[in-house]
């Protein structure tokens, strides 16, 4: 699977994982006035369906911690064209040196007129927070997404390798949405525990946060 060019989520189902509203997800897919996308994308077979990429996932999560740190969305695009233009690579928000050269030169950035001085102090502290949740592979390009809204007892990711992309429990690859469908039939919490061989606690973690 290309990580780069496979389709693995709507941008529905990326805003939700990413906990994200999708609205804003939606403009970053979109290729402005013939620019480039700040998340690339690929476009749907049909319509409704997916479109998001991993790549583009991680973009998304990397940007995401601009986000929060209140960036205006014309400094969003500056600082990911400052970066891929460093970088000389349209995908450089999605490989492993955004976590090191990366991290650093938005840390850079935050001393240019990109940034208001009041966020200064915590750039390099949210970006980083953000950026562990990535596991790169040897060649540096990203192998799975943590989701963060998940305890660690109850570890989910999205690996593109296991169920189309879709979250999975980290140790077993169980598909989360196994787990709270088979909740939501009616099955008691002890009763899906057994059957996918997991904690009663690990279930009630995943079913809240998940459902």
């Amino acid at each position: 699977m290309d990580i780069f060019t496979t389709p693995l989520l709507t941008a529905r189902d990326a805003a939700l994982h990413l906990q994200m509203p999708e609205s804003t997800l939606d403009v970053w897919l979109a290729n402005k006035r013939g620019d480039e996308p700040l998340v690339h994308s690929v476009d749907p077979e049909r319509r409704g369906w997916p479109r998001v990429t991993f790549a583009g996932l991680i973009e998304a999560h990397v940007l995401r911690a601009l986000r929060e740190l209140d960036f205006k969305m014309d400094e969003i695009r500056g600082i990911a064209a400052i970066v891929r233009e460093e970088f000389d690579d349209p995908f450089a928000l999605a490989t492993q040196r955004i976590a090191s050269d990366g991290a650093s030169l938005f840390a850079e950035l935050a001393d240019k007129t990109l940034v208001d001085q009041h966020r200064q102090a915590p750039f390099r502290e949210v970006i980083d927070r953000h950026l562990k949740f990535i596991t790169w592979d040897e060649a540096g390009r990203p192998l799975q997404l943590r989701l963060g809204q998940y305890p660690d007892r109850a570890e989910v990711i999205i690996d593109p390798r296991f169920a189309w992309g879709r979250p999975v429990m980290a140790a077993t690859k169980t598909p989360i949405a196994a787990v709270v469908e088979l909740w939501q039939s009616g099955e008691s919490m002890d009763l899906v525990a057994e059957e996918f061989d997991l904690s009663r606690d690990v279930v009630e973690d995943i079913c809240r946060v998940a459902a």
